[in-house]
C-alpha cells in the first residue's frame, strides 16, 4: 500500500484549476497507480475535509523531440477532487 504523501503529489495551480476551486473542486497531481478510492482517503487525511467525489484524469506519455533525439515526455495522472459543503482548501498556503 502506498503512503499518502506518495499518493498526492503536488497541487495544480492554473487559470482553469482555479476556477474550479470557486466550485469547491481542487485539482492535484496524482500518482498514476493510485485508483479513487486511494486518492479520496489521502486527500480527507491529509487536509481533514470530507470529499463527495473524485474524478482521474489519466494522461497519456506525449512524444518529444531535440534536435535528431526522440524521447517522451512522461504521463501524468491528474485528480479533480469535489468537496463537500462548507469545506475549503488553501493551496497557497498549505
Amino acid at each position: 500500500m502506498m503512503d499518502k504523501y506518495q499518493i498526492i503529489k503536488a497541487p495544480i495551480v492554473s487559470e482553469k484549476s482555479t476556477k474550479l476551486a470557486e466550485m469547491r473542486k481542487y485539482t492535484f497531481e496524482v500518482d498514476k497507480n493510485a485508483n479513487k478510492i486511494q486518492i479520496k482517503e489521502a486527500i480527507e487525511e491529509i487536509f481533514k475535509v470530507k470529499v463527495l467525489d473524485v474524478n482521474v484524469i489519466n494522461g497519456i506519455p506525449k512524444a518529444k523531440r531535440v534536435g535528431k533525439y526522440s524521447g517522451f515526455k512522461p504521463a501524468v495522472s491528474k485528480a479533480v477532487v469535489t468537496l463537500a459543503e462548507g469545506y475549503k482548501i488553501d493551496i497557497y498556503t498549505a
